[in-house]
């Protein structure tokens, strides 16, 4: 009997996601004028730094999702791209975007990891698990999950699906799982990390001003990530 074999996976470009808006860390009215959360301070770093550094020896290219001026990200020396699609719609755009530079700038890609910007604790070995389940299912839409969550926009995309995400995205389309259910969806389940005397959900977000208090807790006794 003849096997089908497993179809490559290329996996070279990753995405860090930082086009909303950050309602829930930014109070309307509030002193600070800072507009992105992702560039809040977070044991001597920005948090995006914190990702940009996690996610790079990752993957051959990383590029930046974020909207209006990209000078404020100059100092990150990556590719910025904003969304193709105006209104701030969410996620979905940011992730069409990455497959689009993808698409354009290296051949090799087949799929494209995503990752949040306000995720201080990434894995360093999210792209190789991700991918390796992507090689049993190449059509499908791989998802990082812990602590019995699926996250939703930590993920691994295959590029083929660019036109259709287009498609849904003009059509009205804005939630993230229900777009990657049309195409299946597998996940890969981490356990939390050790920093200090703490066990961490990797997948922690910093996504409002308690929650980035208590990751600058952690990280005042992190001894252990890069």
């Amino acid at each position: 009997m003849n096997s089908r074999p497993i179809s490559p996976v290329s996996v070279t470009t990753a995405v860090i996601l930082a086009g909303g808006l950050s309602r829930r860390m930014f109070v309307s009215g509030s002193a600070t004028d800072v507009a992105d959360k992702a560039l809040l301070q977070l044991g001597g770093e920005t948090m995006l730094d914190r990702v940009l550094r996690r996610i790079k020896p990752q993957v051959s290219h990383v590029v930046l999702n974020a909207n209006g001026d990209p000078a404020r990200f100059a100092a990150l020396r990556v590719p910025v791209i904003p969304d193709p699609v105006g209104g701030y719609v969410g996620p979905l755009a940011g992730i069409l975007a990455g497959m689009r530079w993808a698409r354009a700038n290296d051949p090799r890609t087949t799929h494209i990891v995503t990752v949040s910007s306000d995720v201080p604790f990434l894995p360093l070995d999210l792209v190789t698990r991700l991918a390796t389940v992507a090689a049993g299912r190449p059509d499908a839409v791989v998802l990082a999950a812990s602590s019995g969550e699926t996250h939703s926009v930590i993920g691994c995309w295959p590029v083929a699906h660019e036109a259709d995400l287009a498609a849904r995205l003009a059509a009205g389309d804005r939630k993230v799982v229900d777009w990657a259910r049309r195409h299946g969806v597998e996940t890969v389940s981490f356990r939390p990390v050790r920093i200090g005397r703490t066990d961490v959900d990797p997948f922690f977000n910093a996504n409002t001003p308690d929650e980035l208090a208590e990751a600058r807790r952690i990280v005042e006794g992190d001894t252990y990530a890069p």
